[in-house]
């Protein structure tokens, strides 16, 4: 195995046996550096990199200066990282990259914007409104759905930052499918992900999705590029969340969560206390919980509405998973017969959350419960809890965390599994086995 080193440049890559003023790949002066590349091995005609000898630099994330977003990606975007934004149309994917790409660029870096499906015209409008002072000078827009005209600005201009929106707009001379096709649009992708990583820019693409939420186009689209990020809410509510669904510098399914105002989407840096914010702890059928979105805990108050069943018993779930609901009244119609048979229930997570976290159990169950008797929980107590086949509650990830988030909210009570462990200091934990031991402990009667 042999070994030998490689000076590269840092304009297109070209590798030089010796350092040299001028790179002979592309005629660029002074960008070859000083030192050479990490030695390179040679084996069978393959060129090796020692991996301890790998610049780690290169994957060391840039942030954007939005806190949420930072957050979902781990501290920013990286240099030469292709991500992917997917969202339902009018869900607020333009704004939002619109608002990066000004925070960015109010930094000095350079940012342009493929505008494949908007006009210029209507975009500098809308940064007027979301900015309210003088768009950024190194601010950009590209009006252009080819993308060799992407691809010779990545090369020649080398800006921080290029925001495609959106993906499925592009068109490549060298193919003549339909802008969107599956060929087509796997062709781009590619090209254009070869091009950023080359150039070491990084590349956000917006992407439309299908009626059932999917991604459009071809599955390899998602395979090709570092992140992929998802952008949901409801329409008809103010609240949209970013989740990385795939990240690879870094964790998954993160969560940060805007709030659409008239001037365009603004962080929530209390999610906890903006989803309780309307709470009323005098109504019967009410319980809180702290439930894990990625790594964030967040506070959630679980309602829940019951009636006497006409006929067949229905269960309805807004905001929770059917699966676990369905898990969760099972089991109460079996353990606590006498509060829970032959009803109707229709369970809603407040303020427009969406949760799917096992820990939630205990507190659908207490909401129930509490609907069906008429007896409201205490204000102050919150629960947290898996709920198992034969009525056992079971600790889940992360108690320390998510009790931590009920202590700083003002809670001083909650019920837990046997197992979990201590809280903070002025936080009562009721360690209950059973959901008949919780409905004790919150009630005080006998069942």
């Amino acid at each position: 195995m042999s070994k030998s080193t490689s000076y590269n440049c840092s304009s297109c890559g070209h590798g030089h046996a010796k350092w040299q003023g001028r790179c002979a790949g592309c005629s660029e002066w002074h960008s070859i550096p000083d030192q050479p590349s990490a030695k390179m091995q040679t084996l069978g005609g393959v060129d090796l990199v020692p991996l301890a000898q790998v610049d780690q630099a290169q994957s060391i994330p840039v942030p954007t200066t939005v806190e949420e977003i930072d957050r979902v990606l781990g501290g920013g975007f990286v240099p030469g990282s292709v991500s992917l934004l997917s969202g339902e149309p009018g869900i607020g994917k333009s704004t939002l990259t619109l608002q990066l790409a000004l925070r960015i660029a109010r930094t000095g870096a350079s940012v342009v914007l493929v505008t494949g499906e908007e006009a210029p015209a209507q975009v500098a409008a809308r940064a007027s409104r979301i900015h309210n002072r003088d768009i950024p000078e190194s601010l950009f827009v590209l009006d252009t759905t080819d993308t060799r005209k992407v691809i010779q600005v990545m090369r020649d201009d080398k800006p921080q930052m290029v925001v495609v929106d959106s993906v499925q707009m592009l068109n490549s001379g060298e193919d003549s499918g339909a802008p969107g096709s599956p060929t087509l649009l796997r062709n781009v992708a590619s090209q254009l992900s070869d091009a950023a990583k080359k150039h070491n820019v990084s590349l956000l693409l917006i992407g439309h999705v299908t009626k059932d939420g999917g991604l459009a186009g071809p599955r390899t689209l998602e395979h090709m590029v570092d992140t992929v990020l998802s952008f949901d809410g409801d329409r008809r509510n103010d609240l949209r969340f970013l989740r990385s669904v795939k990240h690879r510098f870094g964790p998954t399914s993160e969560a940060g969560l805007f709030e659409m105002v008239g001037t365009g989407l603004r962080p929530v840096k209390d999610p906890s206390a903006r989803f309780l914010a309307d709470r009323n702890p005098a109504l019967a059928g009410s319980a809180v919980v702290p439930v894990l979105d990625g790594r964030r805990p967040l506070m959630v108050e679980i309602q829940a509405l019951v009636r006497k069943s006409s006929d067949r018993t229905t269960l309805t779930a807004h905001g929770v998973p059917t699966g676990r609901l369905n898990l969760v009244n099972s089991v109460g119609q079996e353990k606590l017969s006498n509060m829970l048979s032959g009803l109707d229930a229709l369970v809603s997570v407040a303020g427009g959350a969406k949760i799917n976290d096992p820990g939630a159990d205990l507190a659908m169950l207490l909401a129930m419960v509490s609907a069906a008797r008429e007896v409201p929980v205490p204000a102050t107590m919150a629960s947290c809890a898996e709920i198992g086949l034969s009525g056992e509650l079971r600790r889940v990830a992360t108690m320390e965390r998510r009790l931590a988030e009920a202590q700083r909210l003002g809670f001083t009570d909650c019920i837990v599994a046997p197992s979990c462990p201590d809280g903070p200091t002025g936080l009562r934990l009721h360690r209950a086995e059973s959901v008949l031991d919780a409905v004790q402990v919150l009630m005080g009667i006998s069942v």
